[in-house]
């Protein structure tokens, strides 16, 4: 049975006259009889009885009227979901992120994405900036919010730069750098320094360290830990000097520590990062999204 065909049978079977039936399909009288009698024979029972007078519709073609409007109605719902997710408005988007130097503005996004296209289905993944690279060249991830890492230009994937963001110092309260209004890099000579691993960060690991090279001194690493959280709870205990991008600083409690921007100013990059060869619509409606929320301020 075509698809077609049972929009033929419907129509006379709700008409109750080929006539009219023919003019709501817009088609030949003559090839509408002929199509619902080919659909009698291959089911092997009447449908329709008529006369010249009136239609009406047998027993067994009022059980095929039933199940033709079931049919009819999932195969207009396979056409729109196939239109939505070609135009990006239906489907899964698996999306990985650095944690909270995304937080504020992964938020954001999210909520007008979802207003938008209510229909796709975001998965979301927390993973350390090279994982995410790794894992949207591989097709595991669709997007991946992130930092700039040394690999990032030769896996020829497609980046979008988000924000620039300073390195700032985060002191104990009661440290005696946390009166100074504004700390300059060469403030942190000698100091234990608490910056996140570089298998983690390497972007954000290097950018300290040239940090303190331009200052003219080699850092003094006392813990190089693998989650920034972790990096605020050792500044926390008072073991040393965090360095982190400013966006950490929403994370800490404004009673234990304090945040101080660093001089000369050294930035960190927030990419989007996506393969142009994995083709998904989804991916082309957020980042379409991304870049207006942007132009928008």
């Amino acid at each position: 049975m075509e698809l077609r065909t049972l929009r033929y049978f419907q129509a006379v079977a709700e008409e109750l006259s080929f006539s009219r039936a023919a003019e709501r399909l817009h088609i030949a009288q003559p090839a509408l009889s002929r199509a619902v009698r080919d659909l009698e024979e291959e089911l092997g029972t009447p449908l329709l009885a008529r006369n010249k007078h009136k239609v009406r519709v047998t027993p067994a073609g009022a059980v095929l009227l039933r199940e033709t409007g079931v049919l009819l109605g999932l195969a207009e719902e396979a056409a729109r979901k196939v239109q939505r997710t070609a135009l990006g408005q239906e489907g899964e988007l698996r999306l990985g992120y650095i944690g909270p130097p995304t937080r504020d503005f992964l938020a954001g996004v999210l909520r007008e994405f979802r207003i938008r296209y209510p229909r796709v289905t975001v998965i979301l993944e927390e993973r350390t900036p090279e994982r995410v690279w790794e894992m949207v060249l591989k097709g595991r991830l669709d997007l991946g919010l992130t930092r700039p890492v040394t690999a990032g230009e030769r896996l020829g994937l497609e980046t979008l730069l988000l924000r620039e963001e300073p390195l700032c110092a985060v002191l104990p309260s009661g440290h005696p750098l946390a009166k100074v209004e504004s700390l300059e890099w060469s403030s942190l000579r000698g100091q234990p320094l608490i910056v996140l691993a570089r298998r983690e960060g390497v972007g954000l690991h290097d950018r300290v360290l040239l940090g303190c090279q331009r200052a003219g001194f080699p850092p003094t690493l006392a813990h190089t830990p693998s989650i920034v959280g972790t990096v605020l709870t050792y500044v926390e205990s008072g073991a040393g000097i965090g360095v982190v991008p400013e966006s950490v600083a929403t994370l800490a409690g404004a009673d234990t520590m304090v945040f101080k921007p660093l001089h000369p100013v050294e930035l960190v990059s927030l990419v989007l990062v996506w393969n142009r060869e994995h083709e998904n619509p989804v991916v082309e409606a957020f980042c379409a999204l991304v870049r207006e929320l942007m132009a928008t301020g």
